[in-house]
């Protein structure tokens, strides 16, 4: 089967949108979702509600520290642009929408692969992994052979390599095998709002069978999402990173 990773949403939902549909031309026969559905983006609700359709037809979710933020916790330790999205997002959401927040769990599991937003070693602690000691102590943490992160926003692919750990820079729709007699680590990149200079949407596809994993980009209407981002009253600096991509 093929499963579509996705992160980082973050409420835009002209690119989730976009990645779905792609991953549906792609031949998708799973979706995972690795957090922050919300944050940041404008269509908190309609994102959630088009995710939760995914949910029920058997989709992988699990929390990011946005979604955690968006039930109350953590919003203090966020910058300033950041936690003014979160004040805002609370109040568009309904009990419904906070229930399936809450709902979300940390982790996820299909046969040998996990799915978390940060790192798998304490993935209610939100770690980034921006370095191969990090990426080694979510390997080790996660007992899987293949794990799927986000949270930060650079698709990157992590590998066991000897005693350690390498990294290595994917190219957007060149398959790339996973070898079996290793363990990765896999950065999908961010759906909703890409930090690399690159301002299309980024989600990465896994063909279980072929044990090959494909990141893509996809193009999807910024402008629409920036353009709401600031009807909302939102913070102007989170359009702009829409048309940047950074």
């Amino acid at each position: 089967m093929k499963v579509a990773v996705l992160a980082d949403i973050h409420a835009n939902l002209e690119a989730l949108r976009a990645c779905l549909g792609h991953a549906e031309r792609e031949g998708a026969g799973l979706y995972a979702f690795t957090g922050d559905l919300v944050g940041y983006g404008a269509d908190p609700v309609a994102c959630l509600n088009l995710l939760a359709d995914y949910a029920t037809r058997g989709a992988l979710l699990v929390r990011g520290n946005h979604d955690e933020s968006a039930l109350g916790g953590l919003c203090e330790d966020m910058n300033h642009v950041a936690r003014e999205a979160i004040y805002w997002t609370r109040a568009q959401l309904s009990a419904a929408e906070r229930d399936f927040l809450a709902s979300l769990p940390f982790t996820a599991r299909r046969n040998d692969l996990l799915f978390v937003h940060a790192g798998a070693d304490e993935p209610g602690n939100w770690n980034y992994i921006s370095s191969s000691l990090q990426a080694a102590r979510s390997m080790d943490a996660a007992q899987a052979a293949e794990i799927f992160s986000g949270h930060v926003h650079q698709p990157s692919l992590f590998f066991q390599a000897g005693s350690g750990v390498a990294r290595f820079q994917p190219v957007p729709g060149v398959p790339i095998p996973l070898a079996a007699r290793r363990r990765w680590l896999a950065i999908t990149g961010s759906v909703g709002q890409p930090r690399d200079g690159n301002n299309a949407a980024a989600y990465a596809l896994y063909d279980e069978e072929e044990r090959r994993l494909t990141f893509f980009r996809v193009p999807y209407d910024h402008m629409t999402a920036a353009r709401k981002i600031i009807a909302a009253g939102l913070p102007e600096r989170l359009a702009a990173r829409l048309y940047r991509g950074e």
